[in-house]
């Protein structure tokens, strides 16, 4: 057994603990926490530390087949930049990409994330992921904007999937974007997936260009689609409405729905969705730095917080973030939204991550018989009871 104290403890499931004493077996599975708003007076075999003991982080959006392209493309420059870049790059350097992944894994690991919802292109990840001590769900993405390569991109997807349940990973077929899956892609994606009652995550109003491309056929994912990949779009009829509200009807009602990024999403948007699916298996995941270093916007979070969304947080990829780590991003959040309650932020962080890829009944809280890694967090300002600039995060189990 460990017995392990700290300045407060935090379960996430219930109110912060003051000087709490966490016992918990030497694998890390919770026995009890104890309160103790007294000074914690020193006792044999007890671990005690200043700062904040938090449940593992679950990153619910990364692109770990990525991680070569760190560094590689320039920020700021837009959606239609970045794309552009990484369909140039992806598949360059592929020798050092494994390498590239395993490293990435084992940062993560040591910052404190327990589990991932990871966006997949290929086999590349699944050594990785058989070894990782990390557990990942891996979001199979599928694309083709024209509709005659629907057939194709599905087989794909599928051949993909196959090689991930050989090697018995988690795992689901998704759409990439609104402006990147053909009606015929996204009709086989909900077939698919209601017969497999499976997790769908789709990339969300990310860029304004998104929204332009639906309201009125123009803009940089126009000029993308066009030049730099020298599709045929004249098929697609812009809808006048906003991406989001135009797809909806390719995402099942009844199943898990994980929304990314939302940079743009407005109010009338969420009232559409609202209306069409239950808010209880929706979640919106914020990939901040990633916001920022793409398109150098961060989401409407105030809207999100009075609107009361499931709200989870993701890294993205090393393509567009300077490393995979969940604190980092939720430092960014309480930089920008000073507002911000520590307390929302490590729900955002790990309970509502966990319930976005139903492993909640593991990871995510401090509760007797989970198992969920525990963190601990130092530099934290004790008077306002928020996260600074020189946060860090220390893997204790």
């Amino acid at each position: 057994m460990r017995k392990i104290a700290a300045t407060y403890i935090f379960p996430v499931n219930q109110p912060p603990v003051k000087n709490g004493i966490l016992t918990c077996t030497s694998e890390g599975k919770i026995v009890s926490i104890s309160a103790n708003n007294e000074k914690i007076e020193e006792q044999s075999g007890l671990e005690f530390y200043s700062g904040i003991l938090v449940p593992g982080f679950v990153n619910t959006h990364c692109h770990l087949e990525l991680s070569h392209l760190k560094g590689k493309i320039e920020e700021k420059t837009g959606i239609g930049g970045f794309i552009g870049k990484i369909n140039q790059l992806r598949n360059q350097e592929t020798e050092t990409a494994e390498k590239a992944i395993q490293i990435a894994d084992r940062k993560m690991w040591a910052s404190g994330t327990v589990a991932v919802g990871d966006i997949s292109n290929s086999t590349l990840t699944i050594e990785t992921k058989k070894e990782s001590k990390i557990s990942y769900h891996t979001f199979i993405e599928s694309f083709g904007f024209h509709p005659s390569r629907a057939e194709r991109a599905f087989d794909y997807a599928q051949f993909v999937q196959v090689q991930f349940m050989v090697n018995q990973l988690s795992n689901s077929i998704v759409p990439h974007s609104p402006y990147s899956v053909s009606r015929p892609l996204f009709v086989k994606i909900k077939e698919n997936a209601v017969a497999e009652k499976s997790i769908l995550t789709i990339h969300n109003q990310e860029s304004e260009s998104e929204e332009e491309f639906y309201k009125n056929g123009s803009g940089a994912i126009t000029n993308h689609l066009s030049n730099n990949l020298g599709i045929d779009i004249s098929h697609f009829i812009p809808t006048g409405k906003s991406s989001l509200i135009s797809i909806l009807e390719h995402l099942p009602p009844e199943n898990q729905l994980l929304l990314v990024h939302n940079t743009f999403t407005k109010k009338e948007d969420l009232e559409v969705l609202k209306k069409q699916r239950s808010m209880e298996n929706t979640f919106f995941v914020l990939c901040p730095n990633s916001n920022l270093y793409i398109e150098n916007q961060l989401p409407p979070i105030s809207m999100f917080q009075k609107e009361n969304l499931n709200l989870c947080i993701g890294t993205d990829s090393l393509a567009s973030n300077h490393n995979l780590s969940v604190l980092s991003e939720m430092i960014t959040l309480q930089v920008n939204f000073p507002e911000l309650k520590l307390e929302e932020l490590l729900q955002w962080a790990c309970l509502n991550g966990a319930k976005a890829l139903k492993i909640e009944d593991k990871l995510g809280s401090f509760e007797v018989g989970k198992n969920p890694g525990i963190n601990l967090i130092t530099g934290i300002d004790f008077k306002t009871m928020n996260l600074t600039e020189h946060s860090k995060v220390k893997r204790l189990i």
